[in-house]
């Protein structure tokens, strides 16, 4: 499975459990660690977890490995690292606060229908 594709599976696994304000950035020229970050969030700590799961359920079921996830107990900022694609969910709040799609505001960012469709 390509970096594209992996995108994509987890786009669609974080909308399945009704992820908001879900954004692709592509980090290709910008950092040799990954090639894409997926940020989304959801309202409450259990939505933040069920979304985080749907994504790593859905890479496994691909064959997939996670490479790590951090921050699930907690449920506030939860990293999936999938290698070719780090998805960032976090709860609302949060992901309000730190902001990381300013960090990278320079590089191609795209939102749903956008990045699944490409």
């Amino acid at each position: 499975m390509n970096s594209k594709e992996l995108l994509t599976l987890s786009i669609k696994a974080a909308d399945d459990k009704k992820a908001e304000d879900i954004v692709s950035i592509t980090m290709k020229e910008i950092s040799d660690v990954t090639d894409y970050f997926v940020i989304c969030h959801g309202n409450n700590e259990r939505q933040v977890q069920a979304i985080a799961k749907s994504v790593k359920d859905a890479a496994h079921e691909m064959g997939i490995e996670v490479k790590r996830i951090e921050g699930f107990n907690e449920g506030r900022w939860i990293l999936i690292d999938l290698v070719d694609v780090v998805v960032h969910v976090f709860h609302k709040d949060e992901r309000y606060y730190y902001n990381i799609e300013k960090l990278y505001s320079d590089a191609e960012m795209l939102g749903y229908q956008e990045a699944i469709q490409r």
